[in-house]
């Protein structure tokens, strides 16, 4: 069996600690919740969204 067209890809990532109000908080979770996946999935995949859509400078 070939196994060379397999790789396994990890990303980098890193903690880092963000305050955001207790609203956006719960209504992330919600998604997360609903959507059964994680709160931080759904945070960076938020985050992701909003940076490919700013308008360019």
């Amino acid at each position: 069996m070939d196994n060379a067209a397999f790789t396994v890809k990890k990303e980098k990532n890193s903690n880092k600690t963000i305050r955001m109000p207790d609203s956006l908080i719960e209504r992330l979770q919600k998604i997360a919740d609903e959507n059964d996946t994680s709160f931080n999935k759904v945070v960076v995949q938020c985050c992701e969204y909003a940076l490919r859509h700013m308008p360019k400078e």
